[in-house]
């Protein structure tokens, strides 16, 4: 008796301890789905970005409306490629650090709720910084013009200067 009187307290601890790790990972869990607004979507071409992407189209492109919006998740150091708008482009930063840089301008250090307004042909890329997950809503406007115009990709060296 007094061997099981023993085992009991350790076994109910044992269970206790698995019930509070498995509660915990599974808030942490549901917090990082919660902190996500849109889900990441599919993986992002590896012709037009370097590093790991994802692109969740939010509105699809119609005659009516003539806009695409699309949630663009960088993992840290991805970014697209050089490209350009024919109608330009709207970004709206939501979570993390980010990169933005015009053809011949320096680059732009981006934040959650910065808003980037891209003009028609402007060559540009845009990305997560080193170190940080990097989200984005991408507007492209007046689709009926074109979309989008891709360029060469982004080198490390114009990457990583600053």
């Amino acid at each position: 008796m007094k061997n099981t009187g023993l085992k009991f307290p350790a076994v109910l601890l044992a269970f206790l301890f698995h019930i509070t790790v498995n509660a915990q990972t599974m808030s942490t869990k549901e917090d990082q789905n919660r902190a996500a607004i849109f889900p990441k979507g599919d993986k992002a071409p590896a012709e037009y970005f370097s590093g790991t992407a994802w692109v969740k189209t939010l509105v699809a492109n119609d005659d009516t409306l003539t806009t695409i919006i699309s949630n663009v998740v960088f993992e840290p150091g991805a970014r697209n490629n050089w490209h350009t708008h024919p109608a330009g482009q709207i970004l709206i930063c939501t979570e993390g650090t980010g990169y933005y840089q015009e053809k011949g301008k320096p680059i732009q250090i981006l934040h959650a709720s910065d808003v980037v307004r891209i003009l028609p042909g402007v060559e540009h890329w845009h990305g997560a910084s080193p170190t940080s997950r990097f989200t984005h809503i991408a507007i492209n406007v007046n689709t009926e013009k074109g979309v989008v115009n891709w360029l060469h990709p982004v080198t490390d060296e114009e990457y990583n200067k600053k």
